[in-house]
């Protein structure tokens, strides 16, 4: 039976907490800039320009520079792809568009080349970070941010704890849906049949208005199973008319 457990704070990988007796890892909170600026295009771009850097110290398996490159869920995933063997390096993404959300210390990036993958930036101690991605988007991406209805805004903030009612709600009595062939409804079925604990990876919501009928959200999940497995999932997902949900892109590693 899946267990609902606690949220937790955001953004830095430190230390250890528990989930069913087994070790995992805790994220500390990282406060965002009380008056950060918005984010613009040339600071976009020259964050997305890390990337590169990445790409370098994952060649020299430089395992101290990608950690330093790195925050939030990406810390944990790459700090582990890094130190494993015969794991490789994903393509280096190109040809981006930037979604600026109103907050000044994050934006997302969606690259179109090798193929569409958003990409999330925290700016952590006055330097950008990686703190997600590739999240792979395997069809029609939302490449640009516009405006949205504060309403609509508000109930996208509330996606994160959606995602969490609907993974540990098999029988749907809470009513959250998602359209057949969504990923969410194959992750339920994997977290329902192995007996997963599901627990939101960090607490801060993470949402770029698209236009007057949508909102795209960022979040992320951890799934703990039995025998000490941890899994970490990131999602992107666009709430639209009706508050209701689909999921543009998900990405899902072992992260112990």
């Amino acid at each position: 039976m899946t267990r609902l457990l606690a949220s937790v704070p955001v953004l830095l990988v430190a230390g250890c907490g528990t989930a069913g007796g087994v070790p995992v890892p805790r994220e500390d909170r990282t406060s965002a800039p009380a008056a950060a600026p918005r984010v613009d295009p040339a600071t976009a771009e020259q964050a997305f320009s890390l990337l590169r850097q990445l790409d370098g110290a994952r060649k020299r398996r430089d395992c101290a520079a990608v950690r330093d490159l790195t925050t939030w869920a990406e810390r944990t995933l790459g700090g582990r792809a890094c130190e494993a063997t015969g794991n490789g390096r994903p393509a280096r993404p190109a040809d981006p568009d930037y979604l600026l959300p109103d907050e000044g210390d994050w934006f997302a990036a969606l690259a179109r080349e090798p193929s569409p993958a958003y990409y999330l930036f925290f700016l952590e101690d006055g330097r950008w970070r990686l703190g997600a991605g590739p999240v792979p988007v395997p069809g029609e991406p939302v490449r640009k941010a516009g405006d949205a209805p504060s309403s609509l805004v508000r109930q996208a903030r509330l996606v994160p704890q959606r995602h969490l009612t609907y993974l540990t709600d098999p029988a749907g009595v809470a009513g959250v849906r998602f359209p057949p062939g969504d990923p969410l409804r194959a992750l339920l079925k994997d977290v329902t049949g192995r007996g997963a604990d599901v627990e939101l990876y960090g607490t801060r919501t993470l949402a770029v208005p698209v236009d007057a009928g949508s909102v795209l959200v960022f979040d992320a999940l951890r799934l703990t199973y039995k025998g000490g497995r941890t899994d970490l999932v990131e999602t992107a997902t666009l709430v639209g008319a009706g508050n209701k949900l689909r999921t543009l892109g998900l990405r899902r590693a072992r992260a112990s």
